[in-house]
């Protein structure tokens, strides 16, 4: 029988070697998606299938612009994301400070009502919601777009969840200084909550970026159609295209590799804290 020590070097080593192999084919899409985007149409459809361009292009990139208004899309798409995620961390911040660190009546109900507002399907809501921004004549507007979306339910419990952990002695001690509820706000809580709010500004922005269906009901003009859409119709145009629709799908995730890179740290810790799991 192996000593202990080796059986848990072999365990772990059992371990990578799966962990490795779950990470590479997570990245192959990904890697295979950025190779093809700079080949020519017959590497794309040579068989066998090649890695390594034959000669590297851009013209796919090009096509992109020529086939479809990709950059009014893209500027579109940049525009309400980031609108939408400053107004839904900026409301869900107010939220779960007042959920956390104050005290009024029918705290508890509001609660459990925002946590069961979770569990409605959008889908169920989608119908009320065109028939009242047509009515106040918001179609074909940024404010139709981004305003309906405004969902911050997710976003106030998990940042409740995270300003909960907070002593309230570090709040009690700001007031004691002087600070009101903006100063605590911004001074303690805040301060001290950088990986919560970075993990919730990840996943707004995400799910804004990738919306579809409210932007494709609540528009029918292409100045205010967003980059899915772009997308959808790209495929129309280029369906024998393959090379090309791999460059779009390049610049459509490139925000939200920047918006990780720069937030990674702060998922990570907020991840290490809270105990979340994807």
């Amino acid at each position: 029988m192996l000593p202990r020590h080796k059986r848990l070097v072999k365990r772990n080593w059992i371990l990578f070697i799966i962990l490795m192999i779950g990470a590479l084919s997570m990245l192959f899409p990904f890697v295979w998606m950025t190779l093809s985007s700079f080949k020519t149409k017959a590497d794309v459809y040579s068989f066998p299938p090649r890695w390594i361009p034959t000669v590297w292009t851009w013209d796919n990139f090009k096509r992109v612009f020529e086939m479809i208004p990709f950059l009014r899309y893209y500027l579109n798409s940049i525009y309400t994301s980031l609108l939408q995620t400053g107004l839904v961390i900026g409301i869900s911040i107010l939220g779960a400070y007042a959920l956390t660190k104050l005290r009024f009546p029918g705290q508890k109900v509001y609660s459990m009502f925002l946590l069961s507002s979770m569990f409605v399907p959008a889908v169920v809501t989608m119908i009320p919601l065109y028939l009242v921004v047509s009515s106040m004549g918001l179609n074909d507007t940024y404010a139709g777009i981004v305003l309906p979306q405004i969902s911050t339910a997710f976003t106030t419990m998990l940042l409740s969840s995270f300003f909960s952990a907070i002593p309230n002695d570090l709040v009690d001690a700001a007031r004691l200084d002087g600070c009101g509820h903006f100063g605590v706000l911004t001074k303690v809580v805040m301060p001290n909550s950088k990986g919560a709010i970075s993990t919730a500004t990840l996943f707004t922005f995400l799910g804004a970026w990738k919306s579809y269906t409210w932007p494709l009901i609540i528009t029918t003009k292409t100045e205010f159609r967003t980059l899915p859409i772009g997308l959808k119709y790209l495929v129309t145009e280029s369906s024998s295209e393959y090379q090309v629709m791999m460059a779009a799908s390049l610049m459509a995730i490139l925000p939200v590799l920047l918006v990780f890179i720069f937030a990674e740290k702060q998922l990570v810790r907020s991840i290490t804290l809270t105990g979340m799991k994807s």
